[in-house]
């Protein structure tokens, strides 16, 4: 009996360590998929800087923006879409932020200058981009469905599989897209190259037949 109760409490340490490693591998996960990253440039009055980002459709994009230098003249922010639609747009402004849902794939584009300054003037901007899941507000998806702790984490980890599932989706299609456009680019050079032989040929021909019909007249043939 001594025997099966050690053997039952190795048993429960044992599931206690794997229960414990899919924790830290699920908190690892998360600290991996919803790191929030951001950038720092240095924007001149003569110049306009722009960061962009390749979108899938229906992707949610989260971002703010702020000038860091002390007494610095204002800036002009717009964001585009792939077709130039202005997804954001703010004049004169230190400090801002916008969101939206992309409603067409491509590059989305962020646009920074300074309208009125004096000419060498340089500041500094910071712009923190973020999309998919760690664009969420999880704070209120939580108190709204009532989940927490692992339950949670599990959610998260579930959205990120879901948004892979996208990004493979949205990869598939544009390998398609650049398979047709190989294979029709590749029908038209080979139609290009058999016209180009055969007006090669028809030139040829007329030559011959244009210099036979001289050497005839000139009587040496």
């Amino acid at each position: 009996e001594r025997e099966r109760e050690r053997a039952r409490e190795r048993v429960e340490n044992m599931e206690d360590q794997q229960c414990g490693l899919h924790l830290w591998l699920i908190l690892f996960l998360h600290a991996c998929v919803l790191g929030v990253y951001g950038i720092r440039f240095d924007l001149t009055a003569s110049e306009t800087k722009c960061i962009a980002d390749e979108l899938s459709y229906d992707s949610l994009v989260v971002a703010n923006y702020r000038v860091v230098t002390e007494n610095a003249p204002k800036i002009s922010v717009k964001v585009t879409s792939p077709y130039g639609k202005t997804m954001h747009f703010s004049e004169h402004v230190y400090t801002g932020e916008f969101a939206f849902t992309a409603t067409e794939a491509g590059n989305y584009m962020a646009c920074f200058w300074m309208p009125s300054s004096t000419p060498g003037t340089t500041i500094s901007v910071e712009a923190d981009w973020k999309t998919g899941v760690a664009a969420k507000d999880w704070t209120n998806i939580a108190k709204r469905e009532k989940i927490d702790g692992i339950e949670l984490e599990l959610r998260k980890l579930e959205d990120f599989v879901g948004t892979i599932h996208d990004e493979m989706m949205h990869l598939r299609d544009r390998e398609a897209e650049m398979r047709n456009l190989n294979e029709v680019t590749n029908s038209r050079l080979a139609w290009f190259t058999v016209t180009s032989l055969f007006i090669c040929l028809l030139i040829a021909g007329l030559q011959l037949w244009h210099l036979k019909t001289f050497f005839e007249r000139k009587k040496l043939l």
